[in-house]
This record gives structure tokens, sequence and C-alpha cells, in this order.
């Protein structure tokens, strides 16, 4: 079988294009230009990203903030072409590795009711709902629901991250991808 590499790796501006178009054709436009460079200028703000070393292509991209000792994911979006290979599950465990090597303890995101594939991904990471927002998306007014993952600092959470690890680098091979980190 012939795979493609996928590295997930921190963005920065040289990424500003790719993260537009991949915004575009995940969100049609909700985040700005400029709302970009404040997320990759911002001290708090993990912004990374799932990319073809070979044409740099951005097939994913995924964002949280650390506040106080929380890791609060704003973003997490993968290409429509790209999408049910196992992507989504690289990108949320390398979000949930990094806020547990910056020492954080909880990770806390909103998602729509209706974004029942990404609910069920949250889900198989251990994210349980603990609220509602009522009509908090204002393009339709939908709500949204509050998903929170504690104990992200425990020996159990590591071991847990490297059986997730192992799942999603098979999942991601069965669909042509080789999964690295940047060195």
């Amino acid at each position: 079988m012939n795979t493609l590499d996928l590295e997930i790796q921190s963005l920065t501006h040289k990424h500003l294009s790719a993260l537009l178009q991949l915004d575009q054709a995940c969100f049609g436009g909700l985040w700005t230009l400029d709302a970009y460079e404040r997320e990759l200028d911002s001290p708090n703000t993990f912004l990374l990203g799932s990319i073809n070393p070979n044409s740099l292509d951005l097939s994913g991209m995924g964002c949280f903030w650390s506040i106080l000792d929380e890791a609060h994911i704003t973003i997490l979006a993968v290409h429509p072409q790209y999408q049910n290979q196992g992507l989504g599950q690289a990108l949320l465990f390398s979000l949930l590795k990094t806020a547990y090597e910056q020492g954080l303890e909880r990770a806390t995101l909103e998602v729509r009711p209706s974004n029942v594939g990404a609910i069920t991904l949250y889900q198989k990471f251990g994210f349980k709902t603990a609220g509602r927002r009522r009509r908090y998306y204002k393009d339709n007014d939908e709500d949204a629901l509050i998903l929170w993952l504690g104990d992200i600092q425990t020996p159990q959470f590591n071991r847990t991250l490297d059986v997730w690890l192992d799942t999603i680098k098979t999942r991601l091979y069965k669909s042509g991808w080789n999964l690295t980190f940047p060195k």
C-alpha cells in the first residue's frame, strides 16, 4: 500500500493562506485573516495543523486556548475531502497531548448538537456533556453543548494517550497515511 506522510505540527504565519482556505472549505469563512494572526501571535494559543510535508497541503487544524489550567478547544476542522480517514482523531489527540505537556488539568469545548460526527469523536476521547449554551451559534441560533474532559494530569491519562496513538496510527495507515510528528 502506498502511503502519504502526514505531519502534525504547530502552525505559523507562513500557514496563513492555507488556514484561510481550510477555514473557508470547512466553515465558510468563520475566522478572518486578522483573527488567525491574533491566534498565531498569542502566547496562550496552540494552533496545530495536519500537513503533507511534501506538498505542504493543510488537511486539518485544531486550536485551543490555555486559560488558567484548562485547554479550551476553539477549532477542530478537517477539509471535506479528507474527512472520515482518521485525521480528526489525530488532531484531537495532538491537542490533548499538547494540553497534557503544558500541564493543563482539563479540556472543554462547545459543539453543535446537530454535529453528531464531532460529538461521537469527542465521546471516543472521553468528553462528557457538562451543559448547554442557549442560542450560541449566531448563524442559526442553534444551542451549543458544552463538553468537558477532566483529569488530564494523571498517570492513567498519559497511558491512555499511548493507546490512542497506536489506534490512530493504525486507522490513518488504513486510509493511506503515515503519521509523523516533527522532531
